[in-house]
């Protein structure tokens, strides 16, 4: 709870229709179970108490009164359990009878929540035997106590203020006008729903859809505790489709027909984020809520949730292909625009060999199919200087010919020498006026070339090196419309391989395959017996991890400590923890200090969640300070 997650878990009890001494004992033993696995929010079905198909015998004075006695003693036998706990059950209430929620909180009974919306049609029959609850409906008198009574009540942690929870049944969430709707606006972030939801054909996936989309629409965790096969009895049959989602994801999901119980841990923390940052998420007036507190030890939640360690890759091919060819058409598209908007009939790039410039030319070359121009128009410059290697020279000339473009090429050294001796720099010193004044002469030359040319220069450089600040301001960095500009890394990889695997030309996919096996380098230091010498990831770090860092600080504005927790168990067996917090502190360091490089950029299309351009998601100032970050940081390892 200390990073903002909560374990929940939601069980189905084997329950015996009627039975309420049987479901007493066995909800006990799930609820001791689940504690002891370190769940704070512990959800049962709907009705468990006594069975959902009690039919006529829930107008029983024996079943409700032994209901109520069977409450009392659970009260008992849960004081011990540090959680808050939601149990279905039949409730009388002035005079009438409630499909209702009992929630429980070491051992005291904080309130009851009854069901709103009564299902009357095919199967169910439920406005037979109960009435629809309202909105607040005053107090229950259990055992000398005044207990609220009402769907509006909202059960808030005093020990994590994020956590707020609030209730609904089964049919509320399949109603036009969900309770959870209301509830999350008024400030819940978990909702739980008892449910006992019968199995036909193809409703499983209607209701994990439901679920999911719910948690996606309120940005809240949800948690589905529904009826099994206990309850299976004449025609109904029920399968115990556990959920527990967040966000529109579904964390977890029980086996059907299987009474399975299934934990996972809610972040409320990037709940509080997402509605923090999305505008058009407003809180309404809590006034028609009732607030009751609830109380759980504070302790770290041991995590077992997935974290992919390439958050911006979709883990399915199927899904990656398809992210990979919207990318790649988004790309184009901006493009496309900006060549019809100024009329511009070419377009410049400097093609080095690498992942970047190969990306930014396969674009470009897409962009120029979309407008009916010639790829002959796209000239692309090859410029080798003193880090320049064979390999990746000939990959750069190979690939440029293979799509169609115009290759041309400037060796540059000549006149980076006569820079050096006009600034007074000496060749042997190797410091990054050595390798920045390379970078701005490339950017000069192709520039000078689009002019005459009366083109665009097409900037090549990656969001990862944006996030870095791995730019040479006012080289690579400039550009009339950077297409790479919001696409990490990691992406761009898969984007490459993407067009290699589906340009169905085996000369141009066996280039292609070959880039995506060179290393990373802006080759700016001469190479040793012709091989690259600077590798990138040598000097700031794996990309893998500062993907990772950026989508997490980015994305839900995690802090230091809560992203190096979770980097741990991504890439536990990959990267020590020691190795995760040196490029951890390092990533923080750059992206602070070289926010002026992001505060400039040009234009560029925006692909994903997460993207540096001053007009979109960053508005950071340039001279921010680093330190509490990193202070931080000093506290971890």
């Amino acid at each position: 709870m200390r990073d903002g997650f909560i374990k929940v878990a939601a069980a189905t009890p084997d329950v015996l229709v009627a039975d309420c001494v049987h479901n007493r004992q066995a909800i006990v033993e799930k609820a001791r179970e689940m504690a002891k696995n370190g769940a704070k929010v512990l959800v049962f079905p709907e009705l468990c108490l006594t069975g959902y198909t009690c039919q006529d015998l829930f107008w029983q004075e024996t079943l409700l009164h032994r209901t109520e006695e069977e409450l009392k003693i659970m009260q008992r036998e849960l004081q011990d359990i540090d959680g808050l706990i939601f149990i279905g059950l039949p409730l009388r209430h002035k005079g009438k009878l409630y499909n209702a929620a009992a929630v429980l909180n070491q051992g005291r009974l904080l309130g009851f929540v009854p069901k709103h919306h009564l299902p009357n049609y095919a199967e169910f029959y439920e406005a037979r035997y109960f009435v629809p609850g309202q909105a607040f409906d005053g107090y229950v008198d259990w055992q000398g106590e005044k207990v609220p009574f009402g769907q509006n009540l909202l059960f808030h942690c005093a020990e994590v203020p994020g956590l707020s929870v609030a209730a609904e049944i089964c049919e509320d969430l399949w109603a036009p006008n969900p309770p959870s709707i209301f509830h999350a606006m008024a400030g819940a972030t978990l909702i739980v729903n008892l449910s006992a939801s019968d199995e036909t054909t193809g409703k499983d996936a209607y209701r994990r859809e439901l679920v999911s989309g719910q948690s996606a629409r309120l940005i809240c965790g949800y948690i589905y505790a529904t009826a099994g096969n206990g309850e299976s009895t004449q025609d109904l049959v029920f399968g115990g489709q556990n959920l527990i989602a967040e966000n529109g994801t579904v964390l977890r999901e029980a086996k059907r027909f299987a009474n399975e119980t299934i934990y996972g841990e809610i972040d409320v923390e990037r709940l509080e984020s997402e509605r923090r940052r999305i505008s058009t998420w407003q809180p309404e007036s809590k006034e028609e809520h009732t607030q009751i507190n609830f109380h759980v030890k504070v302790e770290q939640t041991p995590l077992s949730r997935f974290f992919d360690p390439s958050p911006f890759v979709p883990e399915d091919k199927t899904d990656r292909d398809r992210r990979c060819d919207e990318i790649l058409t988004i790309q184009a598209m901006g493009l496309k625009k900006r060549l019809d908007h100024t009329g511009c009939k070419a377009a410049v790039l400097g093609i080095s060999g690498g992942l970047d410039s190969t990306l930014a030319l396969l674009v470009t070359a897409r962009a120029f199919d979309l407008c009916g121009l010639d790829r002959s128009q796209i000239t692309a410059v090859t410029m080798p200087c003193f880090g320049t290697t064979d390999r990746t020279y000939t990959n750069a000339c190979e690939l440029t010919r293979r799509l169609g473009a115009t290759l041309r090429e400037v060796d540059i050294k000549k006149a980076v020498l006569q820079h050096f001796e006009d600034i007074g720099h000496d060749y042997e010193d190797h410091s990054v006026t050595f390798e920045n004044a390379q970078a701005r002469e490339r950017t000069q030359v192709i520039m000078d070339i689009a002019n005459s040319l009366g083109g665009l220069v097409i900037g090549t450089g990656d969001l990862s090196e944006l996030a870095l600040g791995w730019a040479t301001y006012n080289g690579d960095h400039m550009s009339m419309y950077g297409v790479n500009g919001s696409v990490p890394k990691t992406l761009v990889r898969h984007l490459v391989r993407y067009y290699a695997d589906t340009c169905k030309e085996p000369e141009l996919a066996a280039i292609l395959e070959d880039v995506l096996d060179t290393p990373v380098s802006p080759e700016l230091l001469p190479p040793k017996d012709g091989v690259i010498s600077q590798k990138t990831e040598d000097l700031v770090g794996p990309y893998e991890l500062h993907d990772f860092f950026l989508y997490y600080m980015m994305r839900f504005q995690f802090g230091p400590g809560k992203i190096y927790r979770i980097a741990r168990i991504a890439f536990a067996g990959m990267y020590h923890d020691e190795v995760i917090l040196k490029w951890l502190k390092k990533f923080y360091w750059r992206f602070f200090s070289q926010q002026f490089k992001r505060s400039c950029l040009p234009d560029g299309p925006k692909v994903g969640s997460v993207a540096v351009s001053p007009r979109g998601d960053l508005r950071m100032p340039s001279d921010a300070c680093v330190r509490i970050w990193m202070d931080e940081l000093e506290t971890l390892g």
